[in-house]
């Protein structure tokens, strides 16, 4: 699957009417209606992409916006999420982080406590990652045969964040602050 192919269906995903969950099901409908060699590609792209956000300036802009609730699981659905902001958006916020303090829907977060956010609010696409897997199933019948597919072409995802960029300590609210200030300064005192 080319790389514009892959965007486009995220995109398209993204703009369905429904939760994500809903969102993620019209994709993996798509999905089934092509090549099964596109669906395996689909998932190495979406991992391939995840993988670039998988740094530890993001999962500190995730724990800005998330506090508490940014746990491995939640910076894992959060990257997803960041996929779902289309290209343009992910391209810029995974080069630069902080951008993240311009972004509509972070600052819908910001504006309200987040023990108000609804389901929808949360900045979590969990179900993402299954629409291939979902598709792989229903277009082939056989069950696990994404992963086997992956394993018979020697590919080996992730399955949990793994930074592979500079090491240090998204807690610390000091270096948090120093390397995303305005993101800092829009979330407040969920900066910990």
């Amino acid at each position: 699957m080319t790389d514009d192919a892959f965007w486009l269906l995220i995109e398209r995903a993204a703009e369905q009417a429904g939760d994500r969950d809903e969102q993620a099901e019209w994709l993996a409908e798509e999905l089934t209606r092509l090549p099964v060699e596109q669906i395996v590609g689909f998932q190495v792209q979406l991992s391939a992409h995840r993988s670039r956000a998988d740094t530890w300036d993001l999962w500190a802009a995730a724990r800005v916006i998330m506090g508490d609730f940014c746990s491995d699981e939640g910076f894992w659905a959060f990257q997803l999420w960041l996929l779902g902001l289309g290209h343009h958006t992910f391209d810029r916020v995974v080069a630069e982080p902080d951008l993240l303090a311009e972004v509509e829907p972070v600052r819908a977060l910001a504006a309200k406590p987040i023990h108000t956010w609804s389901e929808s609010d949360w900045p979590s696409w969990e179900s993402l990652d299954y629409a291939a897997a979902t598709a792989h199933q229903d277009a082939t019948g056989r069950e696990l045969g994404l992963e086997k597919a992956l394993s018979n072409a020697g590919i080996d995802l992730p399955l949990t964040p793994v930074p592979a960029d500079v090491d240090w300590n998204p807690a610390d609210p000091a270096e948090v602050a120093a390397r995303l200030p305005r993101l800092s300064l829009l979330f407040g005192a969920r900066v910990r």
